[in-house]
């Protein structure tokens, strides 16, 4: 099989186009492919596809593509222009890559798939290519796969912020809990943040929302409930967010116990912290035992502890009456605990207890959001930072948007 023909094969050429002769350069280690066309009068306007004459042929361009061996390979050839009476003079489309790209679609793809288990850096290292060109791919590959998304019923939605800069800046986060994707990433946390999501969505999508986890922040909240239909049951406050509330009232307790009783001499509260704040589940049976001591005591803090896991038996509840009678006793009891931080916490959760509740009907959490931040600051720790915002954002589309990246097959 001569060269040319193996060519025409590996690239997948089909009439009207052709290899017209292989180049083997050893010095430079580089095979050099130069594609041709047979004449036709007339080609497909790229953007109607109508048949238009010929105009002519744009400057001989090249295309980086998979590497032969060990040699890196490029392809050449001059593409026809045609001469649309709608839309003008156009390059028409090729089949080998995507307009005004300068490497192949099989490159392309090889290059987002490398970019999903490693850093730009490492990528435009391995492949030959500087920052600019791999972070190009990037970009594109985002703008190609929010094009491609579809307008689909989104049933369950989180919202969360996460911190991307010291200094609380912040981005907000929306995300598609079923589905485990984000959906939508703007800057700082204020309901105008929020506010830039909606339209995205059709009406359709909107009247398929049943349930928003989020946290206990009000901008979100007048958000949620400018936009969803019937968001006053279909709000549901985070489990998580609310543990961590609880769990901080009950540091708050330790701290201030521990330096009064270390003033007396006493250090049982010293270096205890992670432990009144991890979840029983997470003690294997010796921490568990070697707690015990201090969860049976007579401090404060335990008591403060064991309001905390009273309060989330709530969530064990799949009734609304029964769940509305254990707060009612929970909250008599921490708002009689002479505990000034439980106290506080207690009165922020009657007072939105409604949103608490709807977990009952709907029974989600962001958990799911959760486990994208952890992604996300995957992320953020492989690019050892980003230049800009602008960038994150798009990192976060490409690493957690389920997005379809990959250019069409050629």
């Amino acid at each position: 099989m001569h060269d040319r023909q193996l060519y025409q094969q590996i690239l997948g050429l089909t009439a009207p186009w052709s290899v017209e002769r292989v180049e083997l350069k050893l010095a430079q280690g580089e095979v050099h492919i130069y594609l041709a066309h047979e004449e036709q009068a007339t080609w497909s306007c790229p953007e109607c596809g109508k048949p238009c004459p010929l105009h002519d042929h744009s400057p001989e361009r090249r295309w980086r593509h998979l590497d032969t061996c060990q040699y890196q390979t490029v392809l050449h050839a001059m593409a026809p222009r045609t001469s649309c009476p709608e839309h003008g003079v156009r390059v028409v489309r090729l089949p080998w890559a995507e307009p005004g790209g300068h490497f192949t679609a099989l490159f392309e793809r090889l290059a987002i798939e490398w970019l999903m288990e490693a850093s730009q850096s490492a990528v435009a290292k391995r492949l030959g290519l500087s920052w600019d060109e791999v972070h190009g791919m990037m970009d594109r590959a985002v703008a190609r796969g929010l094009a491609r998304r579809q307008a689909e019923p989104t049933p369950y939605l989180g919202v969360d912020e996460k911190a991307y800069r010291k200094g609380h800046r912040y981005l907000t986060l929306v995300n598609d809990l079923d589905r485990g994707r984000v959906l939508y990433v703007a800057v700082d946390r204020k309901k105008s943040s929020l506010d830039g999501f909606w339209p995205t969505l059709t009406t359709a999508q909107k009247e398929s929302i049943r349930g928003v986890a989020m946290d206990m922040w009000e901008p979100y909240e007048q958000s949620v409930r400018e936009h969803v239909p019937g968001a006053e049951d279909k709000i549901v406050y985070d489990k998580f967010h609310i543990a961590g509330h609880l769990g901080e009232a009950v540091d708050q307790v330790r701290r201030r116990e521990n330096r009064k009783l270390r003033a007396e001499g006493d250090e049982r509260l010293v270096g205890t912290r992670y432990q009144w704040l991890r979840h029983p589940d997470n003690m294997d049976l010796g921490q568990w035992r070697a707690f015990r001591a201090l969860r049976r005591s007579n401090l404060k803090t335990a008591r403060a502890w064991a309001l905390k896991e009273q309060a989330m038996v709530l969530w064990d509840y799949h009734y609304e009456g029964p769940a509305r009678k254990h707060f009612a006793w929970w909250y008599r009891w921490a708002t009689h605990s002479r505990l000034k931080p439980m106290i506080k916490k207690a009165t922020m959760l009657k007072s939105r207890l409604g949103n608490v509740l709807t977990y009952l009907k709907h029974r989600i959490t962001n958990a799911a959001s959760e486990g994208l931040n952890s992604k996300i600051q995957w992320v953020k720790y492989t690019a050892r930072g980003f230049r800009n915002v602008g960038n994150f954002i798009n990192a976060i589309y490409f690493h957690c948007g389920g997005l379809s990246l990959a250019p069409l097959p050629t």
